[in-house]
């Protein structure tokens, strides 16, 4: 099975590649000779318009779902070493803000949220979850549902630990890849809860992680209509290949360097350099005034 999503800018496609997505609007003009043609139109669509006076009301039907865009995007956000929020397209600001997705949480005091993906595992999630424990520090696990039935013990101590355990589909999927199909896009989502409740008794809390950080429109509409949060980030790096780390010094700084207040930082649990940097990562974070937030704290 392949790695979680794992979109920041610069990233290979294989693994959520950032891409920026340009758009362009055509005006169209209306020239002298069209003017009265566009001022008969104007009149007929007047003599048109229902009536909307009192006692009487027009019914509200929402936009089908053939009228979303389901253009596929990757993830992208512009990195910078300035501790700044980075800066995101602002049509996928706009579009995230419209259909309950975060990339960022309180951006206005030092509050990190921790987050991490897990499509298969390494042998890192023990120690990940040692050093969170001694340093307090609660974080987010997005898990597939082939994660949930092999690693039933590990699921079981992130509940117990207090964790946010997230859903990131059952079988890693581009999510607009599965919109054609309704039915089809909701399984991604209730087989990944059914197991999740089937090892815990619980049920699995509502944020979702789309798998290589891809998403359209009409995913993320479809995503709120299932209840789910959207859960991008704000920071990421190369970490993912587990034949080729960067090794601990250079995740430390590099998280270090990228964070920001409100910073949702994604990291991968396949990798050792991350596991071996995370304990000075937090302390250091903590030396610096920053808190750790769960998912459940985002801004509504």
């Amino acid at each position: 099975m392949p790695s979680c999503s794992s979109a920041s800018s610069k990233l290979p496609k294989k693994t959520g590649n950032d891409k920026s997505i340009e758009t362009s609007q055509k005006e169209e003009k209306i020239t002298e000779k069209q003017e009265p043609e566009k001022k008969e139109t104007e009149k007929k669509e007047e003599n048109n318009k229902p009536d909307l006076s009192e006692n009487k009301t027009q019914p509200s039907n929402p936009p089908s779902p053939s009228e979303y865009s389901n253009t596929k995007r990757s993830w992208y956000y512009n990195p910078n070493k300035t501790h700044n929020v980075p800066e995101v397209p602002n049509d996928a600001k706009a579009m995230l803000k419209k259909y309950s997705g975060y990339y960022v949480g309180d951006t206005s005091s030092k509050v990190i949220y921790l987050t991490f993906d897990e499509g298969y595992e390494n042998g890192y999630t023990p120690k990940i979850l040692d050093i969170l424990k001694e340093n307090d520090v609660k974080a987010a696990f997005f898990v597939t549902k082939p994660y949930i039935t092999q690693q039933k013990d590990l699921i079981k101590r992130m509940v117990d630990e207090g964790h946010t355990v997230g859903n990131h589909s059952s079988t890693h999927p581009s999510m607009p890849s599965k919109t054609s199909n309704p039915e089809s896009f909701k399984k991604e989502f209730a087989d990944t809860a059914k197991a999740f409740k089937d090892v815990t008794g619980k049920d699995m809390p509502m944020f979702f992680r789309p798998p290589m950080g891809e998403y359209s429109e009409k995913s993320l509409k479809m995503t709120e209509e299932l209840g789910y949060k959207s859960i991008f980030w704000s920071f990421a790096h190369k970490d993912w290949e587990t034949d080729n780390q960067p090794g601990a010094n250079v995740s430390h700084d590099r998280v270090i360097n990228g964070v920001h207040n409100g910073a949702i930082i994604l990291l991968h649990a396949v990798s050792k350099s991350n596991t071996e940097a995370l304990d000075l990562i937090i302390k250091d974070l903590k030396a610096q005034g920053y808190t750790f937030k769960t998912l459940e704290d985002l801004p509504q």
